[in-house]
Order: C-alpha cells, then sequence, then structure tokens
C-alpha cells in the first residue's frame, strides 16, 4: 500500500533533529581545528626535504635515486630504499657517514635502513 501525500504532514520522515547546515559552523572554526595537523603535516615535510638535499650533497647519485621515503622519528632518522639490494647498499654508506648524518642536525641518535618499495604505502 502506497503512503498518501497529505497536506498536513511533513514530507521529511524526522523533522525533529537539527539541520546539518547550522551544525556545521563556519570555514575559520574547521581550519582553527585543523591547524595542528596541517603544521605537523608541514613540519614532516620541511624534515624530508633537508635530509633530501643533505643526502643528494653526501651520497652518490646512484643511491639517492634508490631512496623512496626519508622519515624523522624520536631522533631516529629512518631511510627506505626501494629494494633489498638497494637496502645493503645504502646501509653501506650510511655506515661511512653515519658520525656526520648525526652531526647534520641535533638530536639525532640513530639511523635505520628499511625496505619500501615504490609504489607502497608505509
Amino acid at each position: 500500500m502506497r503512503r498518501r501525500n497529505k497536506p498536513n504532514e511533513s514530507r521529511f520522515l524526522n523533522t525533529k533533529e537539527p539541520r546539518l547546515s547550522n551544525a556545521t559552523g563556519s570555514v575559520k572554526e574547521i581550519l582553527s581545528k585543523l591547524t595542528p595537523a596541517l603544521k605537523r603535516v608541514s613540519e614532516q615535510t620541511h624534515r624530508r626535504d633537508f635530509w633530501r638535499d643533505w643526502m643528494d650533497a653526501h651520497f652518490p647519485a646512484e643511491i639517492t635515486g634508490k631512496i623512496t621515503g626519508i622519515v624523522e622519528r624520536d631522533g631516529v632518522l629512518v631511510l627506505f630504499a626501494e629494494s633489498a639490494v638497494w637496502s645493503a647498499r645504502l646501509r653501506f654508506s650510511v655506515q661511512e657517514l653515519e658520525a656526520q648524518i648525526l652531526a647534520a642536525k641535533s638530536g639525532m641518535t640513530a639511523v635505520e635502513v628499511r625496505v619500501l618499495p615504490r609504489g607502497a604505502k608505509s
């Protein structure tokens, strides 16, 4: 049986809930909530770019081209290579320059090398 459209009834099933447009808030309010996350992403990008430039200046070009990611976590610099073979070669290069890497930025305590193939998500 079909429901009839009666003039006394609302077309909306639930009229007691508030409308979404009033609950969203202003753009300024939304951006103020996102600011800490955006700041964190910006800082991570800055650190990654610093290390990418440093590696380009100190490592051979064939090795820096095989680095798929650079992350700084709690004083540990984590370098990702695209394969196990390049990871081993990167480890040898890191061992030779580890003292310089740790001295390049205050707060660095260790360097780790891991494998992360291109296109894979961490």
